[in-house]
């Protein structure tokens, strides 16, 4: 049974957070607002949770989950032979709806799944998850829901989903975002767009050209080539803690 907390009174909200970042440390599975929509978080580090948050979910090692971070920094050490180009939007989108798929760098102790050395990252633009993303470091989020159903945008709507699973809700009120973050691959010489979220084509691009690139329009959008990340938000990389059940994790 999970424990409910409303982040808009000061006290919860400190309370909910000390609450979420001792179940993280247990291996526990959270419920937590981002920018987008609800996520379903655990500890990245921790494989056995990992699979736990998969279980919850309905879904197999094939749909790894992307992972959240509270600083811009913090990608160096989860991701290697990141392009110039990505750094750049790494640098004008986060925190925010941008999702990078990265080469994960080779030493780290982590089972996300299958995800052929790969990892997606996003820093969400939420001051909430920012919050907690800090107190834990980098967190495995898919979106709270259950596969093939919408994905929540209210705790009430997660914890009706995944209470069962969870056993800390913040609860932020209702998510600003209905729209998926935008999923870029940054594993190939060039920029390809995984999943068009809320970056828009024409803009990433027009974004990309001032850094010396242009998008790779020769392959089809909706396929991430690369069994990555899970769906979250669809079923392709699971990318922020988003699943509309269809294509990449977004939340």
């Amino acid at each position: 049974m999970s424990t409910h907390y409303d982040l808009a009174d000061p006290k919860a909200r400190e309370a909910g957070l000390a609450a979420a970042v001792t179940a993280v440390r247990r291996g526990q599975l959270v419920v937590l607002p981002t920018d987008t929509v609800y996520g379903l978080g655990v500890d990245a580090f921790d494989g056995e949770g990992v699979q736990r948050l998969l279980d919850a979910k309905g879904r197999g090692r094939d749909m790894p989950p992307p992972v959240l971070i509270s600083s811009n920094t913090t990608l160096e050490a989860l991701a290697t032979e990141v392009p110039g180009w990505a750094s750049g939007l790494v640098e004008k989108y986060w925190p925010g709806p941008l999702t990078i798929v990265c080469r994960q760098q080779p030493s780290l102790r982590w089972d996300l799944g299958e995800t052929k050395g790969t990892v997606a990252i996003r820093m969400p633009d939420d001051p909430n998850a920012l919050e907690l993303l800090g107190r834990t470091g980098p967190l495995a989020v898919s979106s709270a829901n259950n596969t093939g159903h919408p994905a929540a945008t209210t705790a009430e709507d997660a914890e009706d989903m995944l209470g069962w699973a969870v056993e800390v809700v913040l609860d932020g009120g209702p998510s600003n975002g209905s729209v998926a973050s935008t999923i870029v691959d940054c594993t190939g010489t060039a920029p390809r767009i995984l999943r068009e979220g809320a970056i828009g084509f024409w803009e990433l691009n027009a974004t990309l050209e001032e850094l010396g690139v242009t998008l790779d329009t020769d392959t089809d959008p909706e396929d991430d080539g690369q069994g990555g990340p899970e769906d979250g938000p669809e079923d392709g990389p699971d990318v922020d803690g988003e699943d509309d059940g269809a294509g990449p994790d977004r939340a």
